[in-house]
Formats: structure tokens, sequence, C-alpha cells
């Protein structure tokens, strides 16, 4: 049986004076909360204040009662606090509060909305770090020289070198995985996200991408451990995981 969601916004609108515009806003951003793209369905706008109700289709309703239940406990992904304050920001502007109802009526999730002072992103934050990729692009012509790095799916821009570093990094385009390391500029947004605004590479190391094989002979080669003592480490250790989760 599948299950409704009405999200509920208070002291604001009606059903006949919601602008289409805003209530697709809306309706947007709830399904960005609610996920499950192919099993979550816009049913209606329900008379009174103004209720966008929401089908959850049975197999992807543990899926949603999981994000949900994140957000209530404060833990929830990066796209669901993502999407909760994108529908917060909507009632805010609206000068209006809102909630979100389980399908049992209970009032699962409150947006202060109004209540909410206007939230601004936070820094620039200056702080030591480093990143991981590889890298994909070093170039330019002024005196801080730009550099980006690929870390699978992520593109790390941003990142500036000296000329000096820029032509000993160079040689390792489209090569092995670098780190880097220096001081970046970190802005926290409204969302919560934390975004890099610039990053000054002050040296990078190597990464070293080793097989299982060679990892094993690498810790054999350490002084002190018992690894040189076993003929099959893998094993072992496969064996040492297994006694030790046995005895939890």
């Amino acid at each position: 049986m599948s299950e409704e969601y009405r999200f509920l916004i208070d002291e604001c609108f009606t059903p006949e004076t919601l602008p289409m515009a805003r209530m697709a806003e809306y309706v947007r951003a709830l399904a960005e909360l609610l996920g499950a793209p192919e099993s979550v369905h816009f049913v209606s706008v329900e008379t009174g204040s103004v209720a966008l109700v929401s089908r959850i289709d049975p197999p992807a309703q543990p899926e949603v009662r999981e994000r949900l239940d994140g957000l209530r406990r404060g833990t929830p992904q990066p796209d669901v606090s993502a999407a909760f304050h994108a529908l917060d920001e909507l009632l805010r502007r609206d000068n209006a509060t809102g909630s979100l109802k389980a399908p049992d009526g209970a009032r699962i999730i409150e947006f202060p909305g109004r209540r909410t002072t206007e939230r601004k992103p936070i820094g620039p934050i200056r702080q030591e770090g480093s990143l991981d990729g590889q890298l994909i692009r070093v170039g330019g012509k002024d005196d801080t020289v730009p550099i980006h790095l690929r870390d699978q799916d992520t593109i790390h821009t941003g990142l500036y070198a000296t000329p000096e570093l820029a032509r000993t990094i160079a040689p390792h385009l489209f090569g092995p995985q670098l780190r880097v390391h220096g001081v970046g500029a970190w802005i926290r947004e409204v969302s919560g996200a934390w975004t890099l605004r610039r990053f000054q590479v002050e040296r990078f190391e190597v990464l070293e991408d080793l097989s299982l094989a060679e990892t094993v002979a690498a810790l054999r080669a350490v002084r002190g451990s018992h690894w040189g003592e076993v003929d099959d480490p893998v094993q072992d250790l496969l064996a040492e995981r297994s006694r030790v989760g046995g005895s939890e």
C-alpha cells in the first residue's frame, strides 16, 4: 500500500493564491527531500492552508523513512540537508512556516521559515590542509599558476602554485595520484556545505599505487614486523578478523 506525506505551508497562501511558479519551486525541493524520484509522485494540493501531498510507492518507503529519520536525528544525508534548507528558505521568503506530516498524520519535521533569521555564508576561513587527485591542468602566465586536480568525479579548481612549483609538478600531468599540501580558503554555505574558494599549493608528493602483493612485501620489509614470519599474511589477517568478529 502506498504512503502519503503532506507538506504544509502555514499562514501564507491558500491553493487559490499560491502562484504556480512558486508551487513548482516547493514541489521540486520537496521531491529532493524525499528522494527516490521514480517512486515519489505529486498527488494534489489540499484545500485550506496549502498542503502538498506526495505519494510514495511501497518499494521506496523504507528509503524515504530513512532519509527523514536522519534529518530528525540531526544526521541527515548531504542532499537531504540541502533540500531542507531550500524549503526553509522558500518559507522564509514567503513569510511563512511549514511542517511535514507523516502518513499517520503526525508532524515529524518542522520548518521555522520566517522565524529563522536570514542565514549568510560564513568565511572565507583559512586553514592548512591537503587535497588528493590526478593532475589534469597546470598553466598560466601570472605569478600564481592555476592547477586542477581530478579526484574520481570531483574536479578541484581554484588551486594555485608559484611558477617554480608549477614547473616541478608539471611532469606529472595525467600521471599518478598526487597529494598537494597548502593553505585553503573555505566558505561555509547556507546549506551547511563547505566550498573551496582558493588553495595555495606549497608542496606536493606522489602517492604510490601499490598492488596488494607489493603492499604485503612492503609490510614484510618493516623492521620489527611479524609479517615476515607469516606464510600467507592476507589469509592470516582475514582469520584474525573472523576471530575478532566472532567474539563480539
